[in-house]
């Protein structure tokens, strides 16, 4: 089974709050329109790829709570409930954890310390914890031994001190291939894998996400998607310019996996 197969998603509508959420990086504000139609478009594409995909209500009071992916954990064995490095978030893993327990067996709650799901990437051998503002050591190990209740080996790495997220600059292509960039690359982290590194100014192309034969790339970034094409991918281009303003990319709006 590859890590990138998947039948199953949860998502969760844009909250009206949307364009007051949590940034590191001022790139203006997004329009709830805007955010919207990214956020339908997304949904379709899940959908496309042959997933059905279950729509959370919005949830006004935490504007960041469509990226579902920050607060919590999928996977075919069994979800982690997180604790957001941002004390602002903390609410919304409770908020999921009722949907979660109703889809999995076993939902293990992180113990201490903080981490982000957008510092996580799953490989095929392995679950990586990337160290960052966001996910503390602490919250890394507590994680590893919440991965271990699912059978899963999580190895604790570094993320590019300059960037919000591992996942920022990686994503998972296939089982021998990553799409990354030359700072994470030069870290060593994805020794043994194929690196298709993205072009100098496309950095934040590397959020892509694998969905079973698809790879969902920002619109935007026409050199990374040639890159991808010419190494024999199938590349859905999605429009990110409204996400991108408030931090976020393709992997963080939804929790995916296989039932």
């Amino acid at each position: 089974m590859n890590v990138y197969d998947f039948n199953s998603a949860i998502v969760r509508r844009p909250a009206t709050t949307v364009s007051t959420g949590l940034r590191a990086h001022n790139r203006g504000d997004p329009t709830y329109q805007g955010i919207c139609a990214e956020h339908e478009a997304y949904v379709r594409a899940l959908r496309a790829a042959g997933l059905k995909v279950e729509v959370l209500p919005a949830l006004e009071a935490f504007p960041d709570s469509m990226f579902v992916e920050d607060p919590a954990l999928v996977f075919s064995a069994g979800a982690v409930l997180l604790r957001p490095g941002a004390a602002s978030r903390r609410g919304e893993a409770e908020a999921l954890a009722p949907t979660l327990e109703g889809h999995f067996e076993r939902v293990p709650r992180l113990p201490r310390g903080s981490v982000d799901g957008g510092d996580v990437l799953v490989l095929p051998e392995k679950v990586l914890i990337g160290l960052s503002a966001r996910t503390t050591r602490e919250g890394a190990e507590a994680l590893r031994e919440c991965l271990a209740v699912l059978g899963l080996t999580g190895v604790v790495v570094q993320s590019p001190r300059d960037v919000l997220h591992l996942k920022s600059d990686c994503s998972l292509l296939d089982a021998e291939t990553v799409l990354t960039t030359s700072r994470l690359s030069r870290s060593g982290i994805f020794s043994g894998f194929r690196e298709l590194i993205v072009p100098p100014g496309e950095e934040a192309a590397a959020n892509a996400l694998r969905v079973n034969g698809h790879v969902l790339v920002g619109r935007d970034y026409p050199r990374t998607q040639e890159r991808l094409v010419s190494a024999g991918f199938r590349i859905v281009p999605l429009a990110t310019s409204e996400i991108a303003k408030i931090d976020a990319g393709l992997s963080c709006m939804s929790l995916r996996w296989l039932a």
